[in-house]
């Protein structure tokens, strides 16, 4: 009996330890030469590509998708990263990732350096290496117009509600004067929203932010002077300092010979604090603000409902595609995952030794009673601290995996335990082993019972699936932030994305129902009279 149980357990386990073997196979090999790794200035010039880092979804003007052709991203850091590239002997590659995230992603080698408004600060020093600053932005305050009662200094901001950035030298400032701070993730129009509608007293960022979205907003008023500085530089990973002098060589290059001074212009970003960092020649005297200009024409003055179907929705809907595509290939091979596993879970704690059977008890409490974020964090950025290193594809699969496989196990739990314990006694009488009573008795009926509750999982998947963008995965949701903080439209475009998602959800529900009926659960009514 005990040695039955004993093959009983290892087969079980098989499945187990075939998605566990894998796992080491897809991380990235660790390497044998004892040589130090190449820098990577040396990497992008191998690749002939330079990877920098940012977050689109932040917005006007560093990096974020042109509202009228949101195929293309514009910015002044577009342009600075291709003008760096470039003096590099390179060519630049945008790589999206979250703003607050960018420079832990740098440190796990996602990108070769990190361009995104990126301020020097000490605590930020402590995780990559900074560039020399390459543009320097005052810190503005914006109310709202005609508000008698709304902060003007800082000291006024005290147990106000001020909007900012996470993470920021404005959000710093902010609690150091007794403020109420409220951060956001989004889009910097979210920001200026809110103060618009009365949710916040006041808005505290830098000046290029304020220039875009608090500046043109005829509601709202900036108020005059400056409350701080800061600066700007690139993010270099830790410890790499050829990295390091050759972005700050290509910096000086540019400043020098005059690049950054006409971007900034171009972009209506010149000042007085960057003339004196950058110690090069002025623009010329005809630069025109002209992509400032073009934001303000496109989103200065918001298109109607209908115009904005008819012109600006099918330029999107490419995007929104590509997004979708990506979600339902990591929804479908995270849930093939999570069928495997929760059905090895499922007939563990079945049928299972006691040993195995708290094993798979423990697993489906661990996974279901924490957070899936948490979850994908610690293997996306956890495991390669003990030296496993999985591509964001597959940590997406395996982390959405993983984390369902415990809710299949609980569908599978509960189909196994609607099947008559006599129908297996049954069986066995009949002359069939223990495994194959299982196979043509009892599986069958607990996969009819549970298909209903899977294929709401997989619904819920698909809709989880929004999580990877956390590393570095544009998804559906994803493309859908980032396009509405371009185009300043979350309305439209949020019905779009709804109809996507519905558009791939309904088959999955449709086929369920196909199988069910297959399977015979459909109850057949007797034919009339």
């Amino acid at each position: 009996m005990h040695k039955r149980r004993l093959v009983v357990a290892l087969l079980l386990l098989l499945p187990l330890l075939a998605l566990v073997a894998p796992t080491r196979a897809l991380a990235e090999e660790p390497t044998t030469d004892p040589a130090p790794a190449r820098s990577a200035v040396a990497e992008a010039r191998a690749r002939g590509e330079l990877r920098w880092g940012n977050d689109s979804q932040g917005g006007a003007p560093y990096v974020f998708q042109d509202p009228m052709d949101p195929n293309h991203l514009i910015g002044f850091e577009v342009d600075f990263a291709a003008a760096l590239a470039k003096k590099l002997g390179v060519r630049a590659r945008p790589v999206q990732g979250p703003w607050d995230g960018l420079l832990a992603l740098l440190a796990r080698g996602d990108f070769d350096v990190v361009i995104n408004g990126i301020e020097v600060a000490e605590e930020k020093k402590r995780i990559a290496e900074l560039s020399r600053p390459y543009y320097v932005a005052p810190m503005r305050l914006t109310v709202r117009k005609g508000d008698a009662a709304a902060p003007r200094t800082l000291e006024a901001l005290r147990a106000r509600k001020v909007g900012t950035l996470p993470g920021s030298l404005a959000a710093r400032l902010s609690e150091r004067a007794g403020a109420e701070v409220k951060t956001y993730d989004g889009g910097q129009n979210d920001i200026y929203d809110d103060l618009r509608i009365g949710r916040t007293d006041a808005v505290l960022l830098d000046d290029p932010i304020t220039l875009y979205y608090g500046a043109i907003d005829p509601e709202l008023e900036v108020v005059d002077g400056s409350f701080g500085e800061v600066s700007y530089a690139v993010g270099v990973p830790k410890g790499d300092e050829e990295t390091r002098a050759a972005v700050n060589g290509a910096i000086e290059e540019l400043a020098k010979d005059g690049t950054l001074a006409t971007l900034y212009a171009r972009w209506g970003l010149w000042n007085e604090p960057t003339e004196k960092l950058l110690g090069g020649p002025k623009p010329p005297s005809t630069t025109v603000a002209e992509a400032h200009d073009a934001w303000r024409a496109a989103v200065g003055k918001p298109l109607p409902f209908w115009s904005r179907v008819t012109e600006r929705y099918p330029q999107t809907l490419g995007l929104f595609a590509r997004g979708a595509a990506l979600s339902l290939v990591v929804s479908i091979l995270a849930m093939a995952v999570a069928v495997t596993l929760g059905m090895v879970l499922a007939l563990s704690r079945v049928y299972g030794p006691k040993p195995l059977r708290w094993l798979a008890v423990g697993y489906i409490e661990l996974f279901r009673g924490t957070p899936l974020l948490v979850q994908l964090t610690m293997v996306y950025f956890g495991l390669p601290e003990l030296g496993v290193t999985l591509s964001p594809f597959v940590a997406g699969v395996i982390a959405l995996g993983l984390n369902y496989a415990a809710a299949e196990a609980e569908n599978y739990r509960a189909g196994l335990g609607s099947v008559p314990a006599g129908q297996m006694d049954a069986a066995r009488t009949l002359g069939l082993s223990k495994l194959e009573a299982l196979r043509h008795v009892a599986l069958p009926q607990a996969i009819r019972v549970a298909l209903p509750p899977t294929t709401n999982d997989f619904i819920a998947l698909l809709k989880d699936s929004s999580l990877i963008s956390v590393v570095t995965l544009t998804e559906l949701t994803k493309t859908y932030t980032s396009l509405a903080s371009a185009m300043r439209d979350h309305l439209g475009l949020g019905l779009v994305v709804a109809l996507f998602y519905l558009g791939l959800s309904l088959p999955f529900a449709r086929l369920s129902r196909s199988v069910e009926e297959r399977l015979g659960s459909k109850v057949r009514r007797p034919a009339s009279a």
